[in-house]
């Protein structure tokens, strides 16, 4: 009996670590397809989401991957704080504060009316179709996507208010759409709705969530501020802090989405109280990384379920659900722009009243605004997490047809609108209201105040030390030199010879900088050279050629 027992054991551990020794290769592989189709995207200048969503598809056929499964708890739990997180911390809380009225209407008020439109569409077109299922469905697509959107407006010429205004709605949309879903959900699992009792707890929902969020960052701000961490330390806390906001959040029945976007808000706005230039320098490119990685496996993820989907609908459900399909993507779209130009009336309508960030807009904003919206992540999370059986033990009704709708609707605004939004963008042609001053005079201005006010500290603390210290001199020197092509570039005629200034400057800086690689990489090879001290100097080495970088970033680089 033992004996058996320990075979039985030791066949489990083959077959565990087979197991995880297939996973392993197979994500390799992924990742390895990942960053491909990201390059070619580059190549070809198409947002890399619209990209590995049809990568996606075309792997599906093949045998190693045409049995992929999501689990829903991965995408919720180990995929959408992280993203929350990363997205809430590159938003410019001045600009979300300039725009949270046009942010917060179509962060609430839109996606209840998009959720009740798509509820009525499909109660009323889909045989037996409730409306707790028809929310149900209006809650999963509701929101737009933000990584899509940025990824697309990279690359293309547009007001900075429509990309703060597109990703600040993504941030508040996913959470209350995300609390409509659950409460359609809970409706479908208990077979009854109380109106008055849910309106009540979607805002209980809402503001504790804020509130769970914004205590934990308090938490993590005490962390950061007044215990003695390392560049290490900070960047692991800022991993774990989302992970934390959410799982608190969600433990107490509140929206773990926006505990994380308030959190995030909350700790963005503080990070150079909370965090040393160089834990700021090393976790950005951490968490760019890492929110890359995730958002490529998503997407790519997208594309690979969604011929499970389909054979669960089976050969007879498929043509209506492709015609089903078809009609909420029309509604959505058209939902979407009417909204947005909704919007615009309404705040030319208000601005009589109440003081607003912009009382006339334009006519062309809401035409991109609305076709900027995109479908993603948190919809795909919110599909996959409805569960296969009710309580009573029956299927969950009409779940694969829903989550067929879902795809098709990411699938369709991804490609249809993500394809043809830079063409749309360009044929529109809308200036920035915002800043009538050419983003390269802002930086030319900036860098003169800068230079003057180093000048007046030099002039004022280290008069002496500049009479006789020599490096201190040469810190004068540089930004005198520096003053000097900026008031050239002020004027036309001397234009050409700044830039010209400029140009020997950048070119002898990276010839210096390329030597001094090879002497540091020399060096190296000598045993009695510390190898950790060669790494530190290329390292402030890569730091100048970043700075080098972002210093003529508009120039002729």
């Amino acid at each position: 009996m033992l004996m058996v027992s320990h075979s039985l054991q030791i066949c489990i551990l083959d077959q565990a670590q087979n197991y995880m020794h297939q996973l392993i290769i197979q994500y390799a592989f992924l990742l390895a397809i990942i960053l491909f189709v990201v390059m070619l995207a580059q190549k070809i200048r198409v947002a890399y989401p619209i990209l590995l969503v049809i990568a996606g598809l075309a792997l599906s056929f093949l045998p190693v991957l045409r049995n992929i499964e999501i689990e829903p708890e991965l995408i919720f739990v180990i995929f959408l704080p992280p993203l929350l997180y990363e997205a809430a911390w590159n938003t410019s809380w001045k600009d979300f504060w300039k725009w949270r009225r046009v942010i917060s209407s179509f962060a609430f008020p839109i996606v209840i009316l998009t959720s009740s439109i798509v509820a009525l569409i499909s109660q009323s077109l889909i045989p037996g179709f409730t409306w707790a299922l028809g929310f149900l469905l209006g809650g999963i697509i509701s929101p737009p996507d933000a990584v899509s959107a940025s990824a697309i407006l990279k690359n293309v010429k547009v007001p900075k208010r429509l990309t703060t205004i597109l990703e600040g709605e993504s941030l508040l949309n996913d959470a209350s759409s995300l609390v409509v879903f659950r409460f359609a959900l809970a409706a479908v699992m208990t077979g009854s709705f109380v109106f008055t009792k849910a309106a009540g707890n979607f805002v209980i929902v809402i503001v504790m969530g804020i509130l769970v969020g914004i205590a934990v960052a308090l938490v993590f701000y005490a962390l950061h501020r007044w215990l003695p961490t390392t560049t290490n330390i900070d960047i692991i806390l800022t991993f774990l802090t989302p992970y934390v906001m959410y799982i608190t959040a969600e433990e107490f029945g509140f929206s773990g989405v926006l505990a994380v976007v308030s959190g995030g808000l909350f700790l963005s706005a503080r990070r150079d109280q909370i965090l040393t230039h160089r834990s700021r320098l090393q976790g950005i490119n951490v968490w760019e990384a890492v929110a890359f990685v995730l958002n490529g496996f998503v997407f790519l993820l997208i594309g690979l379920e969604f011929p499970v989907i389909i054979r669960g609908l089976g050969n007879e459900g498929l043509l209506p659900a492709i015609r089903y399909s078809a009609i909420i993507c029309v509604v959505l779209i058209v939902t979407r722009l009417a909204s947005t130009y909704g919007a615009l009336y309404f705040t030319r309508f208000i601005s009589r009243y109440i003081t607003t960030a912009d009382p006339n807009p334009s006519l062309k904003a809401p035409l991109l605004f609305g076709w900027a919206g995109m479908r993603g992540v948190v919809s795909l999370a919110a599909a996959l997490s409805i569960p296969v059986a009710l309580k009573s033990g029956e299927a969950f009704p009409q779940r694969n047809l829903i989550l067929f709708i879902t795809f098709s609707v990411i699938l369709v605004t991804l490609v249809l609108q993500g394809l043809t939004l830079p063409a749309l963008i360009k044929w529109v042609d809308m200036p920035d209201p915002d800043y009538t001053v050419p983003f390269e005079q802002q930086k030319q201005m900036v860098r003169k105040k800068l230079s003057m006010l180093s000048l007046k500290i030099l002039d004022e603390k280290y008069h002496d030390a500049l009479l006789h210290n020599d490096m201190i001199r040469s810190i004068k020197i540089r930004i005198e030199a520096e003053m000097e092509l900026l008031r050239d570039w002020e004027k036309e005629e001397n234009i050409s010879r700044s830039d010209g200034f400029y140009h020997d400057y950048r070119i002898a800086l990276e010839d210096i900088m390329a030597e001094q690689r090879i002497l540091l990489k020399g060096l190296n090879k000598k045993e009695q050279i510390n190898d950790e001290l060669i790494r530190e100097q290329l390292e402030l080495l890569d730091l100048e050629e970043e700075k080098l970088r972002r210093h003529f970033s508009q120039r002729d680089i």
